[in-house]
């Protein structure tokens, strides 16, 4: 190669040897009337070169340095590098490649520069360490969630880029057919068909490190596109498929940081619900829902004797920290969520203990008041935020609350990983056919224990499906699937889907498990977001390589564009014309 050695690789055991460094130029300083300092910069780190004056280079040049290795003193070292004990002198340089000055200022924190700049620019801002960083940080995910698969025996098998339109989901892309127009295929949302099949086909276990596509809005954790583990395993259980995910996520962490997380934490959908208000909690922090509804059964507040569920969450020492106007601002983010309202209850000692500052204060009873003081284990300088409404309602708003009181920012540990199990098969009724709606998909298997009440009880019938959660984001979600014909016409005539219209809308899946289908279930979580959490990052474009902005429009190579009107004539479509 043209280098002996990386940039940042040099320490004091290399004095005395000539090396050859090859990157970019960092910095440039003048050191008097004949020297200048040349720091000489690659992903590995910087190193430090003394240059004759005369060397023209300037930032962002690409440049070959030789020299040897010498020892700095006193306080020449710098305890800020790791190759800040030692620099090369004297160096011969070698211009390989000069360069404009950079559009930004390379040492500039990527906050202080507009995202849209670094995005044009992502050439020029994946030189800095940040992306360094992130970018080898998820190429350690992708080798360790590997290497966990192929030692469990799955095999790693690609399917398919182009498959059939299957709208259940989210929004598709299309590609148009050139050889059937007005035909078209869709790019896959997940290769849920197609690994369900493979098991149909004994393949037993599968993976694949997949890219999906949806054409969603794009936000903090998500992309048009994104990669995911995806598996799928024939003969097992719940218990089998959650085991064995686990194994590349934990070792993926460990790979990162150094350190193996405890084994995975699991929680059922209800008690989620229950204590944290979210179907996918941070468990970083406390600030756990607290039920109050027993203690107004026969309250003459009206606020509360009308609703189903009434809970809250204590904010430890907020009476002080939440003036009136924040106060009216969270009302109005619970109102924002679905709540109607939002009570408040600030904590403070009066002349016969401890008693409520608050507008509501005077309808309460004594007795409610020192209930409510002793359920929530409240002291003086608390404040206490109460959501009276559906169950649902209650909880959900007040999961939103907690997380936007509560949650520290993701760079900060531990990582707290969660299995939620036993979500419902069905949630809400269809407005247009009255009919119960998929939880997840039509496809889960409903959990043994309630196969009973699947006609009688929908709604209470939970699902064999499970979701991943670290740190409060959902990583992925999977279920046992339905193997058998004929539970599948059940759920079906649920949904209000007849076997007409099922061969229709599903015929090309569900004609194979006519033919001998095994007990199989599956799981894909999203590798952009365990990498970004790993790497300490709010936004998965901070660890993708060439990612889009919000607005979907990509500043680098100006996609999507116009294209040739010979070509949309081949491909037999017309546009319309733009609306007004």
């Amino acid at each position: 190669m043209m280098r002996t050695h990386r940039c940042g690789e040099l320490r004091l055991e290399h004095v005395d040897s000539q090396v050859t460094l090859t990157g970019w130029v960092n910095r440039r300083r003048e050191h008097g009337e004949h020297l200048a300092f040349v720091d000489i910069r690659d992903h590995s780190g910087v190193t430090q070169c003394v240059v004759d004056n005369d060397v023209d280079v300037r930032a962002e040049y690409v440049i070959k340095v030789t020299g040897t290795v010498v020892a700095r003193t006193g306080d020449t070292i710098n305890s800020d590098l790791p190759t800040g004990e030692i620099e090369l002198k004297p160096c011969e340089v070698e211009i390989l490649s000069i360069a404009e000055p950079p559009p930004f200022p390379m040492d500039q924190r990527a906050d202080d520069v507009d995202e849209m700049i670094r995005l044009k620019h992502r050439y020029v801002d994946l030189r800095r360490a940040r992306m360094q960083k992130n970018l080898r940080v998820r190429s350690q995910v992708n080798a360790s969630i590997r290497s966990a698969m192929v030692g469990q025996d799955f095999v790693e098998v690609e399917t398919p880029m182009l498959m059939p339109s299957t709208p259940e989901g989210a929004r598709e892309f299309l590609v148009p057919s050139r050889q059937r127009p007005g035909n078209f295929y869709a790019l896959p949302q997940s290769p849920q068909l197609y690994k369900q099949l493979l098991m149909v086909g004994g393949l037993d276990r599968y993976f694949q490190i997949a890219r999906c596509l949806r054409d969603e809005d794009l936000r903090a954790d998500r992309q048009y596109e994104f990669m995911q583990l995806d598996m799928e395993m024939s003969f097992v259980d719940v218990d089998d498929v959650l085991s064995a995910a686990e194994v590349g996520v934990l070792d993926a962490a460990e790979a990162v940081t150094g350190v193996r997380p405890d084994s995975v934490e699991r929680m059922t959908w209800h008690d989620a619900m229950e204590r944290f208000g979210s179907d996918k909690p941070d468990l970083r922090f406390g600030m756990e829902l607290i039920e109050l509804t027993p203690i107004f059964a026969s309250t003459e507040f009206k606020a509360f004797s009308t609703a189903g569920s009434i809970k809250c969450i204590r904010v430890e020492q907020g009476a002080d920290q939440y003036g009136r106007n924040k106060l009216d601002g969270l009302t109005d983010e619970a109102k924002s969520f679905g709540a109607k309202g939002m009570v408040w209850l600030k904590v403070r000692s009066g002349e016969a203990g401890l008693e409520f500052d608050s507008p509501v204060a005077k309808f309460l009873s004594a007795d409610e008041i020192a209930a409510i003081i002793a359920t929530t284990e409240a002291t003086e300088g608390d404040l206490i935020l109460v959501i009276a409404d559906e169950w649902a309602t209650t909880c959900e708003v007040l999961g939103e609350l907690r997380n936007r009181i509560g949650r520290p920012p993701v760079s900060e540990g531990p990582y707290k990983y969660l299995w939620v199990t036993d979500f419902p098969l069905f949630v809400g009724v269809d407005a247009t056919t009255g009919r119960p709606k998929p939880g997840h998909h039509a496809f889960c298997q409903p959990h043994p224990d309630d196969l009973d009440k699947l006609e009688s009880d929908p709604m209470s019938v939970r699902a064999q499906a499970y979701d991943l959660v670290l740190n409060g984001w959902e990583l992925g979600s999977g279920s046992i699937r339905i193997h058998d014909p004929k539970l599948q016409r059940r759920v079906f005539e649920l949904l209000g889907i007849d076997e007409e219209e099922a061969d229709k809308r599903f015929g090309f899946f569900l004609e194979p498990f006519k033919y001998g289908a095994p007990p199989h279930g599956g799981f894909a979580y999203g590798i952009d977001r365990l990498a970004a959490i790993l790497a300490g990052e709010e936004n998965i474009r901070e660890v993708i390589a060439f990612p889009k902005p919000q607005s979907g429009m990509d500043p680098l190579t100006n996609a999507p564009g116009a294209v040739d009107d010979g070509l949309l004539e081949e491909l037999g479509i017309r546009l319309l014309p733009p609306a007004t």
